[in-house]
């Protein structure tokens, strides 16, 4: 028998969201954020996001946080998704979606 050899692709995108069920639980309650939630995640999913500065090419209006932490404007932004990057292993860490007014009672860099 032969030896094969697999190359990994260069193209690498995002492989985990973890918590989709966070998004799933808060578009059930807020049912006017469901297309955009699940806009973001598909686009999450199928980014190759390697830097913050990445994102932001996709996403102009999302703000850098310390640690990783991008915060995205959802519907305009009378919500907020938090989300945590692990970048060097393509993983996303939902830490908080909520409203404006709910957001604003957060410290999104530690939550």
């Amino acid at each position: 028998m032969g030896t094969f050899i697999i190359f990994a692709n260069r193209f690498v995108r995002m492989e985990r969201i973890v918590a989709k069920s966070t998004l799933r639980t808060y578009w059930e309650k807020h049912p006017e954020t469901e297309q955009y939630l699940k806009t973001w995640y598909d686009t999450a999913m199928s980014s190759n996001w390697k830097t913050p500065n990445d994102v932001i090419k996709t996403y102009a209006n999302a703000s850098i946080l310390k640690e990783s932490r991008i915060v995205f404007n959802i519907r305009g932004n009378a919500h907020r998704l938090v989300a945590k990057f692990n970048f060097e292993k393509q993983w996303i860490f939902i830490r908080f979606v909520g409203t404006h007014a709910e957001y604003d009672k957060i410290d999104a860099n530690t939550i």
